[in-house]
């Protein structure tokens, strides 16, 4: 999994009832973009330190955005 500081990153439920989690990624572990990440959830506005599993995808960020 590689990911860019701005990119979404998505957390699916691993079990029945568990909600959908998405934030950003605000910090990069390694140059080259691999874990761990310091995300910032937009469900609680807080900032953590992940290591991301089989239930994680990450949204790249819209290059648009930055040029608006």
């Amino acid at each position: 999994m590689i990911a860019h500081v701005g990119d979404r990153i998505v957390l699916e439920g691993t079990h029945l009832g568990d909600a959908r989690r998405t934030g950003i990624i605000v910090a990069l572990g390694h140059t080259d973009g691999s874990p761990p990440y310091q995300v910032h959830w937009l469900d609680n506005d807080r900032t953590t330190l992940i290591f991301p599993g089989a239930e994680a995808r990450i949204e790249q960020k819209d290059p648009d955005l930055d040029r608006r």
